[in-house]
């Protein structure tokens, strides 16, 4: 999509063409558990308007996998401490 180039009112159809070459129909494709990660907004909001699928910023996937580390990390250490 390359940033503002696909919203363009002469420039539209080709950056849906582009998409549907690989990108949307992998997403389309995608289980829908599996996490579609994109870092551009633009091309967050393609996915979203290409394949009805919201697409993640890598920081907020890094962010997602942090806490569920802490979130695992403090349950053993309670796990631990109950077990005495």
């Amino acid at each position: 999509m390359a940033g503002a180039f696909g919203y363009g009112a002469d420039t539209y159809d080709a950056s849906i063409e582009m998409a549907e070459l690989s990108l949307l129909p992998a997403v389309r494709r995608a289980d829908q558990t599996a996490l579609i990660v994109a870092d551009g907004t633009s091309c967050r909001h393609q996915i979203h308007d290409g394949a009805q699928r919201e697409a993640l910023h890598v920081a907020r996937v890094l962010a997602m996998s942090l806490d569920r580390a802490k979130s695992n990390s403090t349950s053993l250490a309670e796990k631990e401490t109950s077990h005495g």
